[in-house]
């Protein structure tokens, strides 16, 4: 069993957001929210339903500061940027000339993988996007369903986020690939 508090440490979560968590997790689970707690503490809830919700609250409050920031039309380095140039590890699952498509570190299902475009070129939002960027575009939709298909034959689902409401905290462009599981709807 792991706690709220370990998951909530290792998802990066403030201790507001954890409070948050902590009661989120007694109101909406109720009985689940009350079990027995594992030997290292846990509260027995598993891992993956505990990192989502820390995510979820983290990520309204990660958009809205990249928003102020507004780091999305600055062309200063974005994390994507530095995990295309290797200084930032991550788990690459496909790449091209033209993209890099990789695992999201807070996934939101048990297949949750991010396709980037290699160069940025002011394509930070879908919203943003230019015509002359229109083959890049229908690359990195080509590249998601194929990844989709081949990480989650049953289905999968394709989303960009735009802007703050859109709940986009990097603003360079990518497509998350979700799937792995029966998605349910209407999202978020």
């Amino acid at each position: 069993a792991h706690s709220v508090a370990s998951v909530g440490r290792a998802a990066g979560a403030s201790p507001q957001a954890m409070h948050r968590l902590r009661l989120l997790t007694r109101s909406v689970l109720g009985p689940l929210a009350a079990a027995p707690r594992g030997p290292s503490g846990g509260d027995g809830l598993p891992p993956l339903l505990l990192a989502r919700a820390c995510a979820s609250g983290d990520e309204v409050d990660r958009a809205k500061a990249a928003a102020a920031e507004r780091t999305s039309d600055s062309g200063a380095p974005t994390i994507f940027d530095k995990i295309i140039k290797r200084e930032i590890p991550a788990k690459v699952v496909y790449e091209d000339s033209q993209c890099l498509v990789f695992r999201d570190v807070s996934p939101q299902a048990p297949t949750h993988v991010l396709v980037i475009p290699k160069m940025r070129d002011g394509l930070t939002q879908l919203s943003k996007a230019r015509e002359d960027q229109e083959a890049l575009l229908g690359h990195l939709l080509l590249v998601a369903g194929r990844v989709g298909k081949q990480e989650c034959p049953e289905g999968f689902r394709v989303v960009v986020n735009d802007g703050t409401h859109g709940c986009q905290s990097v603003y360079h462009l990518h497509i998350h690939v979700v799937g792995g599981r029966q998605l349910t709807w209407p999202p978020g």
